[in-house]
């Protein structure tokens, strides 16, 4: 043991140096492993930190704003984007307070000539809608290397060249970063840039049918972007590659050069956005990233050529005035947001719904956001050791797959989810709401076979819904995580109705005695096929009915569900052909109208029965019009009550048009309601101020950590396990000793 001090009274007795290896051994073991946790995955300098960990399965497709509509997109952007308004943390149902704004903005109505209308006005009077919003004053975006200067103003970073950034890899490497207060012209440029042919936002054709002039602005800027890449092409010759020039060196648009109408600027702090017809339902659309601010300085900063070729880009690098900012994007391995410094004063919120006060919902009321000094989002791609991780304490929060669901929840007698022993010992908690989503299989209602409105086409899709047993599938495929739907309004939503009043009759009956809707027989299904001409399934050659199943589930885990849809239609003689095909061709498909029978799902982008039912609008069908009607449905008097609908303030009479609507959907059927999903999460004991909330995509900032709690849990539930490494020292020594006794009888012999 070279180099490896023995003292003296060890140096000519093998069998105590041994012993005093042996106990050196043991001693360095139980110290090293009492001071620590030997399986945390983390650094030990974050032991102590106020750090919330959680995960990320794919990395975020988008993340500027303009672009951004997914829900994993949002979970990062609704902590760095500030849009004027928000939706309240805590109060049901979902009410908009201000966020940058003073106020949330009231719209003014008008008429042709100008002159101001009540708020109860018919869409039908009014000419124009004007949204008035005046944002707080001394709000600071983060620090960032887009706003630094040079000494006459102009930006430091510009006209850079590879030699520029050499060790450069993100934007915290910049040496030199400021920020600037934020203005009005921030919210007009981001509305322009939502008319950018270039960027292609995933909203432009629903606003442009609302803001005065955006779609004549949009035409405006693409003739200019089809004269640059004229240009382009002319400089260039045969050799032209326009995917490969634009994706490195992407035409920026001069975005005023053309007026646009439906935006004014009436001060630094004041601007207006002018709609050409009433639209209630933008004022949610305020509240979303798509209407969050941008800096000029950002979108030239990220214009560099040499920063996009180092993958340096506004999607990957987001600025903001929110409470986070990306401190560090590693999308193979983890995404993290640090604290913005620069951070406006907010408090958390000082009211509720009841019962938020006793579930200590209500403790920080008046202390300033955020609580957390930052956001760690791992990537684990695999389902068990994210949810063995978050057993461990390493993860705060968790979902609940079909593997881990026996684990972490029990059902109750009386149908209620509720945690297992082994969660409640660890303080966990359980939080369930129903979403305002909808999850539902249709028909391609321009088909021969399944579409059509006629009275023999409604029966055969009614028996068919019968068929496809919701309750079934949500308790064999979602571990019971589901309420049947009875239309494509859920609850929570304007318009939904509870009870007997609100079952779908053509599918199921009341149960007075048990209060509950109870789905109609199959029997019954089957008379009804035979009323649509298909007794038994067959044709009237006497051939099985064939219809096709369109989906894009590849993965072997769909093969069960796939394989439940064929025997539940088999009940009613019907041959299901299923042509699974990757999701691009299945979109494909869908666009092109060459399907029969699919699944889809629509999840809300605001809390109004509008967002709903123009899943069903004729002029939003996916074949005619791009839109988001899968089924491309079209129904005339639908058609006519939902236009009487869409743009009315809540009431009464939008409550009978809704009732209308929903009647006569339910007896088309063009679609298969499905199922409103119920979503479970989990949080350990040290998570605070956790509270469901659809709407919001801004809610990080109310959580709060027990960062002591934490570390206690952790050390006790991952306490390392000694006897092993005790016994195979034991042993070693037991395995050591005849060899020393060899070498002790040796020594004797050699001084005899």
């Amino acid at each position: 043991m070279a180099g490896v001090p023995v003292p003296a009274k060890y140096r000519g007795d093998p069998l105590q140096g041994v012993e005093m290896l042996f106990y050196a051994f043991l001693l360095a073991v139980m110290i090293v492993t009492g001071s620590c946790t030997p399986n945390d995955p983390y650094r030990s300098a974050e032991r102590n930190k106020n750090i919330f960990y959680s995960t990320f399965n794919e990395p975020p497709k988008h993340l500027d704003p303009a672009k951004a509509y997914s829900s994993d997109e949002y979970e990062l952007i609704g902590q760095i984007y500030e849009p004027a308004i928000q939706y309240h943390y805590l109060i049901r149902p979902y009410t908009l307070v201000p966020l940058t704004a003073r106020a949330v903005p009231a719209p003014v109505y008008l008429d042709k000539n100008g002159r101001g209308l009540p708020d109860g006005v018919l869409p039908e009077k009014v000419y124009r809608a004007v949204y008035e919003i005046r944002i707080k004053k001394g709000i600071m975006y983060q620090p960032h290397p887009a706003f630094a200067k040079e000494a006459d103003g102009s930006p430091l970073y510009k006209n850079l060249t590879p030699k520029d950034l050499e060790g450069i890899d993100d934007i915290n490497d910049f040496p030199v970063k400021a920020a600037r207060e934020l203005k009005s012209d921030d919210y007009i440029l981001e509305v322009m840039r939502l008319a950018d042919p270039a960027i292609e936002s995933p909203v432009f054709a629903m606003l442009e049918k609302y803001i005065l002039g955006l779609h004549e602005y949009s035409e405006a800027l693409r003739a200019d972007l089809e004269a640059a890449r004229r240009q382009r092409r002319e400089n260039a010759g045969p050799a032209y590659n326009r995917t490969v020039d634009e994706k490195e060196r992407p035409i920026v648009l001069d975005y005023k050069k053309h007026p646009l109408p439906g935006v004014e600027k009436v001060d630094d702090y004041t601007y207006r956005i002018i709609l050409k017809a009433k639209y209630p339902q933008f004022i949610y659309w305020l509240a979303m990233p798509f209407f969050a601010p941008m800096p000029e300085e950002a979108v030239r900063f990220y214009s560099e050529d040499a920063l996009k070729d180092r993958n340096i880009t506004l999607n990957r690098f987001p600025v903001g005035t929110g409470p986070y900012m990306m401190d560090r994007y590693n999308p193979n391995m983890e995404i993290v947001l640090g604290r913005n410094k620069n951070f406006h004063r907010e408090d958390y919120p000082d009211k509720g719904e009841a019962g938020d006060d006793e579930k200590g919902l209500l403790e920080d009321a008046g202390r300033p956001l955020p609580f957390m000094d930052m956001i760690v989002f791992k990537q684990e791609k695999e389902a068990i050791p994210r949810w063995n991780k978050f057993l461990q304490g390493y993860y705060d929060n968790s979902g609940i797959t079909s593997e881990s669901f026996d684990t972490a929840v029990t059902v109750s007698a009386a149908g209620r989810a509720e945690l297992t022993a082994q969660m409640t010992q660890k303080g966990i908690r359980l939080l369930t709401s129903v979403r305002p989503s909808v999850y539902y299989t249709g028909f391609n209602m321009t088909d021969d076979t399944v579409g059509g409105l006629s009275i023999e086409k409604q029966k055969l899709r009614q028996a068919i819904s019968i068929a496809l047993d919701d309750e079934e599938y949500i308790e064999i495929f979602n571990n019971g995580r589901g309420v049947p739907a009875m239309s494509i309004l859920p609850p929570g939503i304007f318009g939904y109705v509870e009870g007997a009043d609100g079952i779908n009759p053509y599918v199921y009956k009341w149960d007075s005695a048990r209060k509950k809707p109870v789905r109609r027989d199959i029997e019954y299904a089957g008379k009804l096929m035979a009323e649509a001409g298909f007794p038994g399934g067959r044709t009237k050659d006497g051939s099985p009915l064939v219809i096709t199943f369109d989906n894009p589930w590849t993965g072997a885990d769909m093969t069960p569900v796939i394989n439940w849809y064929i025997k539940r239609f088999r009940l009613l003689g019907i041959q299901l052909e299923n042509k699974t095909t990757d999701y691009n061709r299945f979109q494909e498909k869908m666009t092109k109208g060459n399907f029969q029978f699919f699944s889809w799902g629509w999840n809300a982008d605001y809390p109004d029965p509008e967002n709903f039912y123009f899943l069903l609008s004729t002029a939003n069908g996916k074949v005619k019009y791009q839109g988001e009607n899968a089924s491309n449905y079209s129904n005339p008097e639908f058609d006519r009550l939902f236009k009487m609908m869409e743009n009315m303030n809540n009431s009464p009479e939008r409550l009978r048009l809704i009732k209308e609507m929903t009647h006569i959907t339910r007896q088309d059927a063009p679609l298969v309601w499905g199922f409103y999903p119920v979503a479970f999460g989990l949080s350990h004991a040290w998570v605070r101020n956790v509270k469901s909330n659809a709407m919001a995509n801004n809610t990080m900032k109310y959580i709060r950590l027990d960062v002591a709690k934490r570390r206690a849990a952790r050390d006790e539930w991952n306490r390392p396990i000694l006897w092993p490494i005790a016994a195979a020292a034991a042993l070693l020594v037991i395995a050591a000793i005849p060899a020393i006794i060899a070498v002790r009888k040796r020594m004797r012999g050699g001084r005899g």
